[in-house]
């Protein structure tokens, strides 16, 4: 990580800025004016805010899982045709093992992925084995669909609505409990036959927003790129977003990268500070 923050602030007016918000993006005529605010070097809240804006010629919405919701946010300034990204929701479980029939495992497995009749068709990679840094086994992600209701934290066009409702909802969701064990169970002995379970665990739960809904095939690492309303590709104004980037995400970042700097980002960057305040 060192390495690769010098070569950013070695570079031609680079710099790592930590401890900062975005608070809006509007669009410009060549560009974008990205309006942040930094709390101080270590993120104290007692730190006070220093605001910024920059020009930036390009923006690439890298934010993760939350790039739909910043991109459906500032749509209608990239197109008034532009169409929100749905988001779909799943819950995905892990569960430890301590028990028989995994002795002789020294690496990751993973299944192949159900096609058939209710199956996930793959929309997950399916119920697989990891080992963590600790060397213990645990079984998952599981896919269970789930849907909030209205007004429940962010809506399917990537809006949000502030309610502690919402956050019970999100919270209640993301506590890890046994009811998911007998299926989890059933799909790890289709290809670990010797487990036992009561030997599987509630581990931990994470929420997985898709892009797609069920059954409708894998929709990840998606690349787009859009212009800012009256712009083109000879005028500038590109916004790259990375959609659903899912796991492997974080391991083959390096090298998506490289792929959006290559072939991705206009030949010529800029970025200018508007004011500073």
């Amino acid at each position: 990580m060192e390495s690769l923050e010098r070569d950013v602030t070695e570079s031609e007016n680079g710099s790592v800025v930590c401890a900062t918000t975005v608070n809006r993006v509007d669009a410009a005529e060549d560009g974008w004016v990205v309006q942040m605010k930094t709390t101080g070097s270590h993120g104290s809240e007692e730190s006070e805010a220093e605001a910024d804006a920059v020009m930036a010629r390009t923006v690439i919405n890298a934010t993760g899982l939350s790039a739909p919701f910043i991109l459906n946010s500032i749509g209608k300034t990239l197109s008034p045709s532009f169409s929100p990204i749905n988001i779909w929701y799943a819950r995905g479980s892990y569960a430890s093992y301590h028990g028989p029939g995994v002795s002789n495992v020294k690496h990751l497995i993973y299944p192949v992925p159900e096609t058939g009749k209710n199956k996930h068709s793959f929309t997950s990679l399916g119920t697989h084995l990891t080992i963590d840094l600790g060397g213990n086994i645990k079984f998952g992600p599981d896919i269970e669909w789930i849907e909030p209701p209205a007004g429940e934290g962010w809506k399917v066009d990537g809006s949000l609505v502030y309610d502690e409702r919402a956050m019970d909802y999100w919270m209640d969701h993301l506590i890890a409990s046994s009811k998911q064990i007998p299926s989890m169970y059933q799909s790890v002995r289709s290809y670990l036959p010797g487990i036992k379970e009561e030997g599987l665990q509630p581990d931990y739960v994470g929420i997985r927003p898709k892009l797609g809904p069920p059954n409708t095939g894998f929709q990840d690492f998606v690349f787009r790129k859009d212009y800012a309303a009256g712009g083109d590709k000879k005028t500038g104004g590109p916004m790259i977003s990375l959609l659903g980037i899912e796991s492997p995400g974080l391991t083959s970042s390096l090298a998506i990268g490289e792929y959006v700097e290559r072939h991705l980002v206009d030949s010529v960057l800029s970025i200018t500070p508007v004011n500073n305040r």
